[in-house]
């Protein structure tokens, strides 16, 4: 892989990895919110068992001690390219300020566990729909 295959690919990951942020993050805002509206959309199931998966998965990775896969993916890519780990190039440089805190590892811990019981609660909050009812055949 050539350096700016390697550096495009990082940036790539960085912009799907601040994309993952925004959908956990957008949807626990956005559910109780369009609750509150009769947004019909924030209780569509699949994509609330999506939304808790990826912060369950998310929480369960801090408890384990392990960056995200994205993250060290994103890494290993800057490496090739003879980069430092989210610097470089004007994209990796400033998704990287908004998506990278420096901040003892107990605390990312606890605030995703935080987030993760957060995003349960909505589950009794706000259910999802059980599912479409299908009319019967005529």
């Amino acid at each position: 892989m050539t350096p700016g295959l390697a550096a495009l690919g990082a940036d790539a990951l960085l912009v799907a990895h601040v994309g993952v942020v925004l959908f956990v993050v957008g949807v626990a805002v956005l559910v109780p919110l369009g609750a509150a509206r009769g947004w019909r959309w924030v209780r569509h199931r699949q994509l609330r068992l999506l939304h808790l998966a990826a912060i369950t998965f998310i929480a369960a990775q801090a408890w384990l001690g392990e960056l995200c896969p994205l993250t060290e993916w994103e890494q290993g890519l800057r490496g090739l390219a003879g980069e430092a780990a989210h610097a470089e190039s004007f994209i990796g440089y400033w998704l990287g300020r908004l998506l990278y805190i420096d901040a003892p590892w107990w605390a990312f811990v606890a605030v995703y566990t935080a987030f993760a019981a957060f995003v349960a609660a909505l589950w009794k909050r706000v259910p999802p729909a059980r599912g479409r009812r299908r009319d019967p055949a005529p």
